[in-house]
């Protein structure tokens, strides 16, 4: 009796197991049972088999236990007891090293990994093309635009069309280097709508995790297809052109979508068209509003150079579309608590922080510049802020007077200063 792992004659008896002697190799230390059979047994077995049928060491090993229990021994719990010994004897086997790191073991994992690969595509999909060569032209733009409106990934592509005729040119030579599968067709009329019709109705046999069409050609006998897919249940896109304009049906849905061959990209949909007139009308809003407001920059810096009152002469350019400032309401509520007349620092200080809280609370997210400050001061005193500093004297500007002043702080903010009140006020 050998080891049956390492086939060595070394061993000792280590109990018994299931009423029957337990070994255990000193070599190795595999346990095992001793064999009821004799190796002339296992020859036999082998031997009578006549080239048809190979009959395993462990069918051998089977045969013999049973032929070895006498006849009224046979019982449920023998058989049982004889099960039980067969798995654990085949666990061993499954998880020995060799087995691990055999040929065998490499084959079983593949294909397990190639019903899982299988599956996963039945669950997942795709999407293929069908297109009639003869009755319509994609380039790659529109291939790739197809590509987009399906949900599945573009896997496979046909091209059906008599490939000897000379209108074709070179449009076989073209398509094959973009992984088309070219399908030849004899000459005759719709000989290319009908192969496809015909290889459409059985799609599904080639194909089986196909689930979306692109049948590409302005034919109209080509519904019949579309419905026969539709049929199948198939997602269909039927995809036609007229002009210089792809239209892709979904049969499904009815949703039309619209493609331009001269511009190359998605003809959009009237409301998308309205939206982007609105978005346009929007940016030219907002450039009419910033060169107003550097407008109002120059007149302000003008008129504080030339040092004059243009309060009856020289109109302001209106500045409620660019940022919401104070309301007729506030300028007449601060005419009547102060005078246009500023008699000392504490007014001036008081009417600055009345215009810096209307402005927030009209548009809180306004950042308040110098200018912008000084703009609202003049509309309100009729006089520049450099004229108003000047007259009590405070300072040489207006800008100076707010760097110095214990209620006002100055941040830079790109070019211009930032002025906000101190949290104190």
């Amino acid at each position: 009796m050998k080891c049956p792992r390492c086939e060595s004659t070394s061993y000792r008896k280590n109990g018994r197991r299931n009423d029957k002697q337990n070994y255990l190799c000193k070599n190795c230390g595999k346990q095992f049972i001793e064999p009821t059979f004799s190796h002339s047994l296992e020859t036999d077995l082998l031997a009578n088999s006549n080239g048809h049928t190979k009959v395993s060491t462990p069918e051998a090993t089977e045969i013999s236990l049973v032929k070895n229990l006498p006849e009224e021994k046979i019982t449920e719990k023998s058989l049982g007891s004889f099960s039980l010994t067969l798995a654990e004897q085949l666990l061993q086997t499954i998880l020995s090293p060799g087995w691990l790191e055999s040929a065998a073991f490499s084959q079983f994992i593949q294909k397990i990994q190639q019903k899982t690969e299988t599956k996963h595509q039945l669950e997942t999909g795709i999407s293929l093309l069908l297109l009639d060569a003869e009755n319509l032209k994609l380039d790659v733009n529109s291939e790739l635009f197809l590509a987009s409106v399906c949900k599945y990934p573009l896997h496979f592509k046909i091209a059906f069309a008599n490939w000897k005729n000379p209108s074709i040119g070179k449009q076989d030579i073209e398509l094959y280097n973009r992984g088309y599968q070219l399908v030849h067709v004899p000459e005759g009329k719709d000989s290319a709508d009908a192969k496809m019709i015909a290889f459409g109705a059985c799609v599904l046999r080639s194909y089986p995790t196909v689930q979306e069409i692109l049948v590409c050609s302005s034919d109209g006998i080509l519904i019949h297809l579309c419905n026969e897919l539709q049929n199948q249940g198939l997602i269909v896109y039927w995809v036609r052109r007229q002009g210089q304009t792809l239209h892709i049906e979904n049969r499904n849905t009815g949703k039309l979508t619209h493609y331009s061959l001269a511009m190359a990209t998605e003809v959009p949909s009237l409301q998308k068209v309205v939206e982007q007139i609105q978005d346009l009308i929007k940016n030219e809003q907002d450039s009419i509003n910033t060169r107003l407001h550097s407008l109002a920059k120059i007149a302000t810096l003008f008129q504080e150079r030339s040092n004059i009152n243009n309060k009856s002469n020289l109109k302001q350019p209106q500045m409620e579309e660019i940022i919401p400032i104070i309301d007729n309401l506030s300028v007449q509520s601060l005419q009547e608590e102060d005078s246009t007349e500023i008699p000392n620092e504490k007014t001036l200080d008081k009417l600055l922080l009345k215009i810096i809280q209307d402005i927030q609370i009209k548009s809180p997210k306004t950042k308040l510049s110098v200018s912008k400050l000084g703009s609202e001061l003049r509309k309100i005193t009729g006089e520049s802020p450099n004229s108003i500093i000047k007259k009590l004297k405070l300072g040489s500007n207006f800008t100076k007077y707010l760097e110095s002043s214990p209620t006002f702080r100055l941040k830079m903010n790109g070019k211009e200063y930032e002025v906000m009140p101190l949290l104190s006020e």
